[in-house]
């Protein structure tokens, strides 16, 4: 990674614990919906403290609390975590850890590590800002866990509560300023219209799958676009050639 403008690391910190902080308490819902879903406290606890990816998390609890089967709320939440695996190429880049440090490093290579580390000009600040976004989340996230499951019975139906959007509506405020090209906003658009609209007819979990196939399809359709595009320039300049010719 190249230097960039130096950035104060008290101020790498406070964008970090800001994040951290404001993420980690939805913990407290996910422990909550998780209980509600049927899951134990113990089985609640160790979800957050291996997987750790909220989207992931709260896709394979809602899954079973919709009525879906074990295997295909594993693979809904499986393939919402695929996409750590293509940050942590990319962060392994910039925070080019030592080879010790990495195995450990991989459990915190999540949405919020990965958009407050690419905020960052330097190597420095990047690797301030991915360790203090991991620590705080991490110790947030399963604190608030912890209580929300302890919790569940005393406030009693998540879903009159709106406790079970929490995690999504979430996830959803991260992604948003993310989608900046048009290809983007499509994928995510036909994901959503997929999703919502599969609801209906098939098994819980399952939509979330197929709500995947949007990106091949739009990446299809961009790719037929800019294929035709370059078809027209290039004509365009063969009949701008011809013309010259002529003369």
């Amino acid at each position: 990674m190249a230097d960039g403008v130096a950035k104060p690391d008290a101020a790498v910190v406070r964008d970090a614990l800001g994040v951290g902080v404001a993420v980690g308490l939805s913990g407290f819902a996910f422990g909550v919906t998780s209980a509600g879903s049927g899951l134990g406290l113990l089985q609640t606890c160790v979800l957050s403290l291996l997987v750790f990816t909220g989207a992931s998390q709260f896709a394979l609890v809602g899954a079973l609390a919709a009525g879906g089967s074990p295997y295909t709320a594993a693979a809904g939440a499986f393939f919402l975590g695929v996409r750590n695996a293509f940050y942590g190429l990319r962060l392994s880049q910039l925070l080019a850890l030592p080879r010790a440090v990495r195995p450990f490093a991989a459990q915190w290579v999540i949405d919020e590590t990965t958009a407050v580390t690419l905020a960052q000009p330097t190597r420095r600040a990047a690797r301030i800002g991915f360790t203090v976004t991991g620590l705080t989340l991490y110790v947030l996230w399963n604190l608030t866990t912890l209580l929300g499951a302890l919790g569940a019975k005393a406030i009693g139906d998540t879903r009159a509560w709106g406790l079970d959007a929490a995690g999504p509506a979430v996830f959803l405020a991260l992604l948003a300023p993310m989608l900046r090209s048009a290809t983007e906003r499509a994928v995510a658009g036909l994901a959503v219209l997929l999703g919502l609209g599969l609801l209906p007819v098939l098994p819980a979990g399952v939509p979330v799958l197929a709500a995947a196939l949007a990106a091949p399809v739009a990446l299809f359709v961009s790719g037929r676009k800019a294929t035709e595009k370059a078809t027209e320039k290039a004509a365009e300049k063969a009949m701008e050639k011809a013309a010259e010719e002529r003369r």
